[in-house]
């Protein structure tokens, strides 16, 4: 498959940004409770399913959620569109694995995972893709498999184009919130159950929304 030009424009701007973005975002640690008890939980469900594969935390970007999953005791891989952000990843955590590779072709196996972590990564995506990023997290998680997916959601495909992000860098990515029904009936007809979805109305200091859903592949009859 051709890659989408969307990409490119994602690609070279997390590329400029790395080693800005790898100081500035938190550590999982320091989170709001929330955001952390999901991501507890998560590892929760997926250590239940570990005979089923590896997580592969998608959109890793220097692998912080990435060691996090790893210190809660997953079985984890990175995988993200940036170069410079896998090289990040690989200097701060020798001991993971991590790949560059893009949603909308995911270098894995079909069957090959136990779970999915999509955490605000997935926000890039224009809305027609989603359907193809979605179709390829059901393609590689095994029967039975987990996905958990966070990230702020809008009304009415509201979108985002910053000209500068993290420490000041020019940026041309664009950022796609959409209303969390239709995120949930995209990964519906993916083919995936969404068994959770948690909403974290704006609170002091924020000034979005944020979605987290759970899902599962289905067992096989």
């Amino acid at each position: 498959m051709t890659e989408p030009s969307y990409l490119a424009a994602v690609r070279e701007p997390y590329d400029t940004v790395a080693a800005d973005y790898a100081e500035i975002v938190k550590n999982p640690a320091e989170l709001d409770p929330l955001s952390r008890a999901m991501l507890t939980a998560f590892a929760d469900v997926a250590r239940a399913a570990a005979a089923l594969g590896p997580v592969a935390d998608l959109g890793c970007g220097p692998g912080k959620v990435t060691a996090y999953l790893a210190e809660l005791g997953v079985s984890t891989f990175g995988i993200d569109l940036s170069p410079k952000m896998i090289e990040l990843a690989r200097r701060a955590c020798p001991g993971l694995r991590f790949a560059v590779g893009s949603m909308t072709a995911l270098p894995v196996r079909d069957d090959e995972l136990g779970g999915i972590l999509a955490h605000y990564s997935t926000h890039h995506t224009p809305p027609e893709w989603l359907p193809v990023v979605f179709a390829e997290f059901r393609r590689t998680l095994a029967p039975g498999g987990r996905l958990m997916m966070a990230g702020y959601v809008g009304d009415d495909e509201e979108g985002l184009r910053p000209t500068q992000a993290f420490g000041g860098h020019p940026v041309s990515y664009a950022s796609h919130l959409l209303p969390v029904d239709r995120i949930a009936r995209l990964l519906g007809r993916a083919g995936l159950i969404v068994t959770a979805r948690l909403m974290q109305e704006p609170d002091e200091g924020a000034k979005r929304t944020i979605a987290t859903f759970l899902a599962r592949r289905p067992e096989r009859p």
